[in-house]
């Protein structure tokens, strides 16, 4: 998968984080994930097209879910996944994703995103079919946010 394409994500995902949340991530060990994997069970995800086409999951675990919408909604403490949390966390993944879609542009690489879908529950499994997908985990001080990226070649 060329680097080109997966590193203005990384940096939009850095960049956003800090942006709008004020949480700090570095990269962990990037790797490839099979067609069918398991992920945390907070999930977002938005569908890419354009120039190249794939889609985008963000997904973490509740809490770092929590401090992530309080953070956005200038410290208001959180503790469920209402309404309200729901729509702050989707705006992040869209925020990240609009970022991305500019930074490819700016290296000619034009793509549109769909809008986020959030997806909440315990043991999710996603399945993506003749697609790879990359794996570029953030550390952060709350947990690891993992960016999965899955293109159509």
């Amino acid at each position: 998968m060329n680097a080109e394409l997966i590193n203005p994500f990384i940096k939009a995902s850095k960049d956003i984080l800090v942006q709008m949340t004020g949480i700090s991530s570095e990269m962990g060990s990037v790797y490839i994930k099979n067609k069918n994997f398991s992920i945390a069970n907070v999930v977002i995800m938005i569908g890419i097209t354009g120039d190249f086409k794939g889609q985008a999951v963000i997904s973490m675990d509740e809490r770092i879910a929590f401090k992530i919408a309080s953070n956005m909604m200038g410290g208001l403490p959180v503790a469920a996944l209402d309404d309200i949390t729901k729509s702050a966390i989707s705006e992040l993944g869209n925020m990240i994703l609009g970022n991305a879609a500019t930074l490819l542009y700016n290296i000619n690489i034009k793509i549109d995103i769909t809008p986020p879908t959030l997806l909440l529950g315990e043991k999710i499994s996603i399945s993506i079919a003749n697609m790879k997908t990359i794996c570029i985990p953030l550390k952060t001080e709350l947990g690891i946010i993992e960016l999965d990226i899955s293109i159509k070649e």
